[in-house]
């Protein structure tokens, strides 16, 4: 059996681990025969949101197709971004009239791929449902791609599970984004799409969603405003690594990776 090799890699948070994948993730790439790799940058500027020097410097770095989430237009020359660069998609669920595009095809290793970026609704903002979003996104590409990656970017469980097996056997891969923390509930659903909740973060260890614990800390015990300094602890890479069959099209094992 000939597979293809995917790498979906959690939110990147901030420069230091946007300058830890220009260092590490082409080599890893190789090391590990990866076909394709999707990073979600939504929070790789400095700060948070994604700039034109954060999504280059990831797309340099290795990444084929950049996802986003709901801090994609914090920086204003995301626009900008967004409309001059096919590769670096906003939630396909915003408005018509936002900036880029939530979807684009693409190809590697003789096979097309469509990727989709899609936001969830419960206990965020209240976009266009996501069950009728997907359903929109996949009709309009239908029978132009060889396989689907859904970036799936929300807060709650209930909702990026119940979304997958909704698109069980529609979409190859189903990934979740936004927690920064991964789960380890990767499987193959019954109909065969490669699932995990949510791939975790690009950041530094022991921190808080890759802010110093101690600012987070005051915050909750004050209540009171704190300026959110970023940890300069060790970054890692969390993601997973999916393999597919070349000739069925089909996700044949899921892993979590660390890097």
């Amino acid at each position: 059996m000939i597979t293809i090799k995917l790498l979906m890699l959690g939110d990147v948070s901030r420069s230091a681990s946007c300058d830890y994948l220009a260092e590490k993730l082409w080599a890893y790439r190789k090391e590990n025969e990866i076909d394709f790799a999707v990073v979600n940058g939504e929070n790789s500027a400095e700060g948070n949101g994604i700039d034109k020097t954060s999504a280059q410097t990831l797309l340099s770095a290795g990444a084929d197709v950049i996802t986003t989430g709901n801090h994609a237009f914090r920086r204003y020359d995301a626009k900008d971004l967004f409309e001059k660069n096919k590769n670096v998609l906003r939630p396909a669920n915003f408005p018509g009239n936002v900036p880029g595009e939530g979807a684009v095809l693409t190809d590697a290793a003789g096979i097309s791929i469509l990727v989709v970026n899609m936001l969830g609704i419960v206990m965020m903002e209240p976009l266009e449902n996501p069950f009728v979003c997907a359903d929109r996104v996949l009709k309009r590409y239908e029978g132009k791609y060889d396989i689907s990656i859904l970036d799936f970017h929300a807060e709650a469980t209930s909702e990026k599970q119940a979304l997958s097996h909704y698109l069980d056997g529609r979409i190859t891969v189903f990934f979740g984004t936004h927690t920064h923390v991964a789960t380890a509930d990767e499987c193959i659903l019954p109909k065969g799409t490669a699932y995990i909740t949510d791939v975790g973060m690009c950041g530094p260890d022991f921190s808080v969603l890759g802010i110093k614990p101690e600012c987070i800390i005051e915050k909750m015990t004050t209540y009171l405003p704190v300026k959110f300094v970023p940890s300069e602890n060790k970054v890692t890479a969390h993601g997973i690594l999916v393999e597919i069959d070349k000739e069925t099209k089909k996700a044949v094992s899921i892993r979590r990776i660390t890097f």
